[in-house]
């Protein structure tokens, strides 16, 4: 199990990491929003992993309080990167939606690989 200053310490680093995720996010900067969320997941799995409990209740209510605005923190960030990543992913989404049905699936032209795959000799949908 963790000791709290260490529980603290992953949380402060969480924090810290979820900030760098919004300024990637307003940015656009989607290959480090990528990788800082990745960081962000493994000291969240090890936080899981520990269960989370706090070692000790004695270790007072100034650094539980602490830990407590650090968690609010993480979520209002969490929050402010989905109000930048949803309009992207749902851009993608009619993107892909709106393609899916004119894709070639061969590029050598194999005609009958895309009869079976779209249900049309021409390769498209439609």
């Amino acid at each position: 199990m963790l000791r709290m200053s260490s529980q603290f310490d992953r949380y402060q680093e969480m924090s810290a990491l979820s900030a760098r995720m919004v300024d990637a996010a307003r940015s656009g900067d989607w290959d480090g929003l990528l990788d800082l969320e990745r960081r962000v997941a493994v000291i969240r799995d090890a936080l899981v992993k520990d269960g989370g409990k706090f070692a000790d209740s004695s270790a007072g209510s100034l650094q539980s309080g602490r830990m407590r605005d650090l968690i609010q923190q993480i979520l209002d960030d969490d929050a402010e990167v989905r109000r930048h990543t949803e309009p992207w992913m749902e851009q993608v989404r009619l993107l892909l939606a709106g393609h899916s049905s004119g894709w070639r699936v061969d590029a050598a032209g194999d005609s009958a690989s895309a009869e079976r795959n779209t249900g049309s000799p021409s390769g498209y949908g439609g």
